[in-house]
């Protein structure tokens, strides 16, 4: 047998429908994951699955500078779908992707180099998104990471103030924290966060990679609060499931962003399928959908799971169930026992990130195995 760099989970995945996966001996699965948020429109979207192997018979590939149709029209359907004054679109093939880009946009425009990020926040794996990723277990075996990297408090606008100074090149953040346990930030700290970095001619960055794509009950989560950033990423649920990152920025980055590129920046086929996936949740309001089970959800989690957890708590699809023991052995019998797929967020959060079309039926289910579990 051959080897492999990856850890895998005993469970076979073959196929997948909806809000629902099947493994190789054809038990089905509840997905309250979607794969860390992959799938908004959950498994084997029939409109999605259609533009791409439709791209396929006509071209598969040629790189992003040779224009293409399905790429323009997802250049032009994410411009307009971007909050504010944001209309500049950078394609590539991860979250990681898209973050590191903006580090590097945020350097090259501003011609400064610090980077202010938060504790508990998570912006990827690659060696400059690493460097402003919170959590030494993800860090320590490849530094020395780049410098000049400062971490503050999440949520704290007098330490972000401290903190960003004239030769802050960006503040990057989550306005909701995924892997930091379902944290989110208030108004004020993200309308702070704005004032501060417009103030000292630093970039702010809202990582949407996870929050993104209508999970928190808007298309983006920054709508909530009103604030729009300079630069937005997105990636998992882009594309839904294909491979596909975003760097979304405003005129004064794009001016001056350098010379970055990649090769597989836009390709014709997960361009049909990111175009497609945007188009249907904006048309069939699956947002607002996301918001209203999301609502539910977590009132069931409340009233059932009562004084067995510490908090329940999220917006819309993104929702962090805080027990009093470890996540790891709560989400191993809820897979094996109940057949339902969920995702860790720190030892004690279990994170739940299903496809925004599940139903209060799903809902209903999943608070079922999920109090059993923990009991």
């Amino acid at each position: 047998m051959s080897g492999f760099v990856f850890s895998e989970k005993p469970i076979q995945i073959e196929r997948g429908d909806g809000a629902v996966v099947y493994d190789d001996a054809g038990t089905e699965y509840l997905d309250m994951g979607a794969s860390y948020a992959c799938v908004p429109l959950g498994h084997s979207h029939e409109a999605v699955d259609t533009a791409a192997k439709s791209q396929i018979d006509e071209l598969t590939y040629v790189q992003a500078s040779y224009p293409v149709e399905t790429r323009t029209d997802l250049y032009n359907t994410l411009a307009a779908v971007a909050p504010g004054d944001i209309d500049n679109v950078w394609l590539c093939n991860s979250g990681t992707e898209a973050n590191e880009a903006a580090l590097k946009f945020a350097r090259s425009a501003t011609g400064d180099s610090k980077i202010v990020a938060t504790m508990q926040g998570f912006h990827g794996r690659t060696m400059g998104a690493l460097a402003t990723t919170w959590k030494d277990k993800y860090k320590k075996p490849y530094e020395p990471l780049i410098g000049d990297v400062e971490f503050v408090p999440y949520d704290d606008s007098e330490a972000l103030a401290e903190a960003v100074d004239d030769e802050t090149a960006a503040v990057i953040m989550e306005p909701i924290q995924g892997e930091g346990g379902i944290h989110a930030a208030s108004t004020e700290y993200l309308e702070s966060a704005r004032e501060i970095t417009e103030n000292a001619g630093a970039a702010l960055i809202f990582d949407e990679v996870q929050t993104g794509m209508g999970r928190t009950g808007s298309l983006w989560a920054c709508e909530k609060s009103g604030v729009v950033p300079d630069m937005l990423t997105t990636a998992k649920g882009l594309a839904n499931g294909f491979p596909m990152g975003a760097t979304l920025c405003r005129d004064w980055i794009a001016e001056n962003y350098g010379s970055h590129a990649s090769t597989f920046s836009g390709g014709p086929v997960v361009s049909a399928a990111a175009e497609t996936t945007i188009s249907t949740l904006v048309e069939e309001e699956i947002p607002q959908h996301a918001a209203d089970v999301g609502e539910y959800l977590r009132g069931q989690l409340r009233d059932e799971l009562g004084d067995s957890t510490r908090e329940i708590r999220g917006e819309g699809l993104m929702i962090g169930v805080e027990i009093k023991r470890g996540a790891n052995r709560v989400l191993k019998d809820l897979a094996l026992h109940h057949q339902l797929l969920a995702l860790p967020a720190g030892r004690t959060v279990v994170r739940l990130l299903p496809p925004l079309i599940i139903d209060e039926a799903h809902a209903d289910a999943t608070v079922a195995a999920l109090s059993e579990a923990i009991d």
